[in-house]
């Protein structure tokens, strides 16, 4: 049995690292799945990009002697954005943006994960970072998975607490309520507009494939409609 834990770097998946540890539970691989925007650019929050490959990956390898698995995809969000559809209605055209149903984007994570599962030799039984007070996604735990957190009767504040504790909390907490792809057509509008007003560089990249893009960032908008929207909203 080979025992791994699904890690994203937000409070929860670190504090279970840290419970798994400290009841000195089996664990052979930590496994962080990254998404990228490009070659160069993580999918995640600059900062959280920052706090995980200088600070919590060296920790936990260099500290607590973990073995840690980054996986990627092998394409990445903005070179499938601008690849050309080969048939159909539109072929000839940029893909563009995800569609809200079935979502290209999600392969970006599923895949290498998919990959990495079949390449493995021995069973796996995988941790994953669920609170005890989250019930709904304890319930639908399969038997080849477990939550160390729910085990030991953690809630999602005191795995904040044992990050913070263990100096090992994400600044993104300091600005997001979740950390995520800042890229994702499901983030809040209060989250896209703080990536408009504090990450500019990044907004330009929204912008540069909404102008080849025949579908919109979100449902009801565009990124151009967004940015009028957050332009009023400041003038104000």
């Amino acid at each position: 049995m080979k025992y791994i834990a699904s890690c994203s770097f937000g409070k929860d998946s670190l504090a279970m690292i840290l419970t798994i540890i400290e009841h000195g539970l089996p664990l052979d691989e930590v496994v962080y799945c990254e998404v990228m925007f490009d070659d160069t650019i993580s999918g995640e929050y600059p900062e959280h990009a920052d706090f995980i490959h200088n600070k919590a990956i060296p920790i936990l390898e260099l500290v607590y002697g973990l073995k840690v698995r980054v996986l990627r995809h092998t394409w990445n969000y903005k070179s499938e954005c601008f690849k050309l559809r080969k048939k159909g209605k539109y072929e000839g055209t940029p893909v563009g943006f995800p569609l809200r149903r079935g979502p290209w984007c999600n392969k970006m994570k599923i895949h290498p994960i998919r990959d990495y599962r079949k390449e493995q030799t021995d069973e796996v039984h995988e941790y994953v970072g669920i609170a005890v007070d989250e019930p709904e996604r304890l319930a639908r735990l399969t038997p080849n998975k477990s939550s160390p957190l729910a085990d030991y009767g953690i809630t999602e504040a005191m795995a904040m607490e044992i990050c913070q504790e263990h100096f090992l909390l994400s600044p993104i907490y300091e600005t997001q309520v979740r950390n995520g792809c800042w890229f994702c057509h499901n983030a809040r509008l209060a989250a896209l507009k703080d990536l408009w007003k504090n990450y500019p560089h990044l907004w330009a990249e929204l912008r540069c494939i909404q102008s080849i893009s025949r579908v919109s960032f979100k449902q009801d908008y565009t990124i151009f409609d967004l940015e009028e929207r957050f332009k009023k909203e400041e003038a104000q």
